[in-house]
């Protein structure tokens, strides 16, 4: 690649950053890492209007907890500063002037209402009506007023806006590295709003003017920006400038038919699209963090949503996903969000996680019941039961019975209580209390030696047994309970169960 690769996610801070948002960042983030380039986070608040408190800090902190941090922002390696866009607003006056003078821009004055009457002609005759060639001469414009004119309506305080003069009958051949060749009619467009008279840009000035600024190499966005790239292109015509290369990523889609992902589907089937908790006076949002996902998980899952290397291959570390990421094998069309597979990235990295990280990390939720263990013990514990979890947070529904002795037993499970069953139990205790070696392995060679000699039916003795310990037929080896929780334990379960069923 011979341009140095500068690329950057520039969110609008209108709310919580969206699961979609997230994946576009990862694919600017892996681009950039992969090419030696740069990845810069810019904050584009020109729509004031739109503006949530708390929104920029929170996209700052769901990239630093995913491990995709920028490596230029607001207050760090300000090379290009400033990185939000109300604060260079100062900047954008001056380009729209340029436009102006040109002739690739004109002023409107056109009230709300004048727009609106047109709107409703055009409906009343079957038609749409847009603003574009057909008729920006015919409306209130400097097209149409003279110099002298047009300056005294601004010196007058009239309101106004600066619009982009589109070519006509112009067909525009631009090319996408992920959709190749896409093809604008430019009498189809609209003249796009750039500039307010309130002092303020549109997005689509600012975003090409800070772009250029910031020496942008890529532009890297969703697929809803698509219809946006005629328009920024031909910006970039107007101001003499080279356009950066444009890759336009595939929606995310719903879980069960089509349709862009969106918090209500996660509302509605369980799970979080958003990285971060987001608490409003409406309500909280549930975040991927607070749900008990890992962000390396979340990072693999979302990076193979509208991609692959053309291997199998799913699990990826954040630098194997750096090697082997290339624009040119995103998928045009867009990627289905599948919940079930969002947990089985989680579980594939619960499982690969240290027992003693794990350990740690499940200590909080034991501390709020009042539970106490020693590290060697919970790690011994979490060993055995993580291969069936997905989160951290269903260990303890796991793993209960390693703490607390059942005080109910199952009902289902209780059909295994039979009339032998107390002696049979009974005997187990005198075999349990002879052992002196209580490790697993040796635990189980002795039991089942006794059984055998004594031919006594397997499911006999091991379901009850199982109850005894657990109150149901779940759980992880019953000699690896057993170990855990320590001779005087087991005999005492077993004799309560004794005594209760």
């Amino acid at each position: 690649m011979s341009k140095q690769v500068r690329v950057r996610f520039a969110p609008s801070p209108t709310g919580p950053l969206h699961i979609g948002g997230v994946r576009t960042a990862l694919f600017n983030y892996l681009f950039a890492k992969k090419n030696g380039g740069t990845f810069f986070l810019r904050i584009e608040d020109t729509d004031q209007n739109r503006f949530v408190p708390g929104a920029e800090a929170y996209i700052m902190e769901a990239l630093e907890w995913l491990g995709i941090a920028p490596d230029e922002t607001i207050g760090k390696n300000e090379k290009f500063g400033p990185y939000k866009q109300s604060e260079r607003k100062h900047l954008y006056q001056e380009y729209a002037d340029q436009l102006i003078n040109s002739g690739w821009a004109y002023y409107a004055f056109d009230t709300a209402d004048a727009l609106d009457a047109h709107r409703k002609e055009h409906e009343e005759n079957g038609k749409t009506f847009i603003y574009n060639h057909h008729n920006r001469e015919k409306l209130d414009t400097s097209l149409v007023l003279s110099t002298e004119e047009t300056a005294k309506r601004i010196a007058n305080g009239d309101a106004y806006v600066i619009r982009f003069k589109t070519p006509v009958d112009e067909t525009l051949h631009l090319q996408d590295i992920i959709r190749g060749d896409v093809k604008f009619d430019t009498n189809l467009l609209d003249d796009k709003v750039l500039f307010k008279s309130d002092g303020m840009p549109t997005y689509h000035l600012a975003n090409i003017v800070d772009d250029h600024l910031m020496e942008t190499s890529h532009v890297i966005r969703g697929e809803e920006w698509l219809p946006s790239m005629p328009l920024h292109v031909l910006l970039y015509r107007a101001f003499g400038w080279e356009a950066p290369e444009f890759a336009h990523l595939p929606l995310i889609l719903k879980p069960i038919g089509n349709g862009k992902l969106s918090k209500r589907d996660g509302d509605k089937l369980g799970f979080p699209v958003f990285p971060l908790e987001w608490k409003t006076d409406e309500g909280t949002s549930s975040g991927y963090k607070e749900n008990g996902f890992f962000p390396e998980a979340v990072i693999n899952f979302l990076a193979m949503l509208g991609w692959n290397d053309g291997t199998d291959k799913e699990l990826y570390s954040l630098d194997e996903l750096i090697a082997s990421f290339d624009l040119n094998r995103v998928h045009k069309a867009g990627a289905k969000f599948d919940p079930d597979k969002n947990k089985w990235f989680n579980h594939q990295y619960l499982v690969q996680a240290a027992d003693a990280d794990l350990a740690i990390a499940y200590s909080p939720i034991l501390e709020e019941k009042g539970i106490e263990v020693n590290q060697e013990k919970l790690t011994k514990i979490v060993s055995l039961i993580k291969e069936r979890a997905h989160f951290v947070t269903e260990f303890w529904e796991m793993s209960d019975f390693f703490f607390v002795a059942p005080t109910e037993y199952d009902a289902k499970a209780k059909k295994n209580w039979k009339e032998e069953t107390p002696l049979l139990m009974q005997q187990l205790i005198v075999v349990l209390e002879s052992i002196e070696d209580f490790s697993s392995m040796n635990i189980e060679t002795i039991v089942k030696e006794w059984m055998t000699v004594n031919e006594i039916v397997m499911g006999k003795v091991m379901q009850p047994f199982r109850l005894s310990l657990v109150g149901a037929l779940k759980g992880p080896h019953l000699f690896d309970i057993v170990e855990v929780i320590g001779k005087d334990e087991t005999i005492a379960r077993i004799n309560k169960a004794i005594s209760i069923l």
